[in-house]
């Protein structure tokens, strides 16, 4: 067994579905790519792609983007969030969310990190009772919720606005609410690794009226907003439309026709996902220099990703595992890396963020390794990829002197 490699791609997501090739073919065929390019009485794949997942997520509003950082960004400007202005965030994230700050000129306040891969409410609390920052920016960063209930109270307590970056939840939820659907927005990515590809695009929800026409003004509307089928009446734009800048990022009908039925197979796709978690939480729950992330039974995770953390090993034996996995057919990437290496970066690499100092996230992400589950794997795929990282932990320095 200790010999054994891996042979799958970590980065090959499953085909498009043949009813989406067949969707995407008709718009072409139609010429009329342009989300506001309707024949009369006509919807069109963005308008019903909008109006399907608002009744999926039970939002009341629903507005199709060019990718999740562009959601995430309209959702700020809808806010008012500008220059100089402070917005508490995660951590540990991914460089889109902090990006997303900085575009609209405001500045990152970042959040410690739990070893369970969470906020830390407790950070939240004391720095959202420092009453500098207005809006909160909460990542479910690789798939993982916090106690959001608990969370809505800190931002009531406190004055808070959140804005929630769903792009690793989509098709999950908290005690059965969905997630997106606890702040002012909920911003979804629908990029290739996540749980509905169109290469790039975003989804961007919200219940209020206001809040949605400024972001279907400032997505590039122009005067043409009431061709949505899932945003406010017309009489809500007469309040923003002169006043809303045009910051184009429309979503188009090809990729609206690519993802409609990805979405109404969302539910079957995302028990698959976690059919896979499972078999790798199972086979390496207790495995010797292993640390898991514990599940609370109130989160309904889709999970698209795993990740464990490696609490006793050293950097230089962390970096040497990974290799040796690497060597082994397992592609794993470590958030204690000094540098960011593809998709993978930490806070301390953000440099157009002031300097924080975050020691206990900086002690989680410095043991944290991170991997993908696409769909092209099987659950004998996971079980061989949990052999190999088990065989690896015991070859550990610290696993050695134990033996």
């Amino acid at each position: 067994m200790s010999d054994e490699i891996f042979q799958g791609n970590f980065t090959q997501q499953e085909p498009i579905p043949e009813a989406a090739i067949a969707a995407a073919v008709a718009v072409m065929r139609s010429g009329r790519l342009h989300r506001y390019n309707l024949a009369p009485g006509e919807l069109g794949e963005v308008g019903l792609l909008e109006q399907e997942f608002a009744a999926q997520t039970g939002a009341r509003y629903c507005l199709a983007v060019a990718s999740g950082g562009y959601a995430m960004g309209t959702a700020l400007r809808a806010l008012g969030v500008g220059p100089g202005d402070k917005v508490l965030t995660n951590a540990f994230t991914l460089a889109p969310v902090p990006g997303a700050v900085a575009a609209v000129g405001a500045v990152p306040v970042f959040l410690e990190t739990t070893e369970e891969l969470v906020l830390d409410l407790d950070d939240l609390e004391a720095k959202a009772a420092a009453g500098d920052a207005r809006t909160l920016l909460l990542s479910h960063m690789r798939g993982h919720i916090c106690d959001v209930e608990a969370l809505g109270a800190i931002c009531t307590r406190h004055g808070l606005t959140l804005i929630e970056d769903c792009a690793h939840t989509m098709g999950a939820a908290w005690d059965g609410t969905p997630t997106g659907r606890f702040g002012a927005f909920g911003c979804f990515s629908t990029q290739t690794y996540k749980h509905i590809n169109s290469g790039e695009g975003g989804l961007l929800i919200s219940d209020d009226a206001e809040l949605m026409a400024r972001a279907v003004m400032l997505s590039g509307s122009y005067m043409l907003y009431a061709r949505h089928g899932a945003a406010p009446d017309p009489e809500v734009f007469e309040r923003v439309k002169y006043d809303t800048p045009n910051v184009s990022g429309r979503m188009d009908h090809l990729r609206a026709a690519v993802l409609r039925p990805q979405l109404a197979d969302l539910p079957r796709q995302a028990a698959r996902w976690n059919a896979l978690y499972r078999v790798l939480e199972t086979a390496l729950a207790g495995a010797e220099g292993l640390a898991l992330p514990h599940r609370p039974g109130k989160e309904q995770f889709v999970a698209s990703s795993f990740q464990f953390r490696l609490p006793e090993a050293a950097p230089q034996a962390i970096a040497a595992f990974v290799a040796r996995c690497a060597a082994r057919g397992v592609e794993l990437k470590w958030f204690g890396a000094a540098e960011p290496v593809g998709f993978t970066s930490r806070y301390d690499s953000w440099r157009y963020a002031p300097a924080q100092t975050l020691p206990r996230t900086d002690r989680v992400l410095a043991t944290l390794l991170d991997l993908r589950l696409p769909l092209t794997f099987s659950e004998a795929d996971c079980a061989q990829i949990a052999r190999i990282l088990a065989d690896e932990a015991r070859r550990l320095p610290g696993a050695m002197a134990a033996e």
